[in-house]
């Protein structure tokens, strides 16, 4: 029998739970569909939201012929067989039922993977709809991003999650013949962590633990259940963000133990390494920054060192930086800047540049005032002098504040004797 996430996967537009933002009455991409239009795709989500699903139905919608591949079993071998197929079908630049190709986790393609599908996508012999959990910008060529439309698939929100609930239980075919009574479902929401095919799996595994036709779910009979069933990591990837975060915190609080554990769980579990040093790089800077900036340099050749050795012996230089980041001293202070700062542009909008700032190439930019009152640091005592580098508007506004640690001390004593009153760095 098919695990219930199939069993119910929905097959047209007006089924689908979620994602209102893309497949809405209003959305741009239905209003599409709607007029036979297919772009070729990226759907770019954490799993479990309906992105397999969303290709399925778009193709159905369209009576478009519809091949799948799976980028952790398939190679440039598959992809050619099946574009051949599509082209022996008249898949066209002009053709009205140009077949669609799904592939699913693309971002594990390699390069010369990626370019095997780069002219049956240019010359229209296939729509090309790519899924993957992991940013399009760093994972897909950029010859094939400029291809294709990037849609972003949220987490399920409560609403849908228990809307996916109620149709499991009232239009599954082997479930809709119990009585099944949702008493408390906080267990289930929390688990599935917005992802659907979590939840699901969920409710199988406590309805088949159950005896008898008559079933009242509560949060202790879930939790009963789930902790004997489910895996401790699903190569899938459904608990991809689970581990990583697990993973990231542990570092975070400067536990070295917990981050090397979580760490070797991602790697029993098939977890892509890159994906894992990538992480280690946004934490340097995220949660270390100018606390030990070695700690960047550190990541940084983490990754370069893992890209080129490879697995297994790659494992041993993600534990040295897991470790090493893990016991450094730590300071969100940069991360907490820019969020400052963006939250101010976002607020104040395009501010003017203060003229004696703005670059003065022509004669004209000259005459009226650009550059004029600038003083060039250099020329003044310890390579410093107080002036204006905000617009006016926001003059004096703060976004960097030291973190406490000794590094950033050193960093605070400096500001306050550069800057006086100036800026307020207590």
């Amino acid at each position: 029998m098919q695990p219930l996430p199939e069993r119910i996967r929905p097959r047209t537009l007006d089924d689908y739970i979620g994602q209102e933002h893309i497949v809405g009455k209003t959305a741009a991409l239905r209003r599409g569909l709607e007029q036979g239009l297919l772009p070729s795709l990226i759907f770019w989500g954490p799993p479990g939201v309906g992105k397999t699903t969303l290709a399925q139905i778009i193709a159905g919608y369209l009576k478009r012929p519809f091949y799948a591949l799976s980028a952790i079993n398939s190679g440039v071998k598959d992809i050619r067989e099946v574009i051949d197929k599509a082209q022996s079908q008249g898949g066209g630049l002009f053709a009205q039922e140009k077949p669609v190709l799904f592939i699913d986790e693309i971002h594990r393609f390699s390069k010369s993977q990626q370019d095997s599908l780069l002219n049956a996508v240019e010359k229209g012999i296939v729509t090309l709809i790519g899924a993957t959990t992991e940013n399009p910008s760093f994972e897909v060529i950029p010859a094939l991003l400029s291809r294709c439309q990037v849609y972003i698939l949220k987490h399920l929100t409560r609403e849908n999650l228990m809307e996916l609930l109620h149709v499991a239980i009232t239009k599954d075919e082997v479930l809709k013949h119990k009585h099944i009574i949702i008493l408390e479902s906080e267990a289930l929401l929390r688990i599935s962590g917005g992802d659907g095919r979590k939840l699901l799996n969920a409710l199988e595994i406590v309805v088949n633990s159950a005896s008898g036709q008559d079933i009242e779910i509560t949060n202790d009979l879930v939790l009963q259940n789930i902790q004997q069933n489910l895996a401790l990591y699903d190569k899938s990837g459904e608990q991809h963000y689970d581990i990583i975060s697990a993973f990231i915190k542990s570092i975070r609080g400067s536990d070295p133990n917990a981050a090397v554990y979580w760490l070797a769980r991602m790697i029993e579990g098939g977890e892509d390494p890159l994906f894992i040093a990538r992480r280690l790089i946004i934490l340097a800077s995220e949660d270390i920054g100018h606390a030990n900036p070695t700690a960047l340099v550190i990541a940084n050749n983490c990754f370069q060192a893992v890209n080129v050795i490879g697995m297994p012996e790659g494992r041993i230089i993600l534990s040295q930086a897991t470790t090493y980041l893990a016991c450094s001293a730590k300071s969100n202070s940069a991360y907490m800047a820019i969020n400052e700062a963006i939250a101010e542009v976002r607020k104040t909008g395009d501010l003017p540049v203060p003229l004696h700032l703005r670059n003065a190439p022509t004669k004209l930019m000259k005459e009226l005032g650009y550059g004029n009152d600038y003083m060039y640091a250099h020329q003044y005592e310890n390579n410093f002098v107080v002036q204006d580098f905000l617009p006016e508007a926001i003059k004096q506004t703060q976004f960097y504040e030291p973190g406490n640690n000794a590094r950033e001390r050193e960093i605070k004593e400096f500001l306050k004797q550069r800057w006086k009153e100036y800026y307020k760095y207590e």
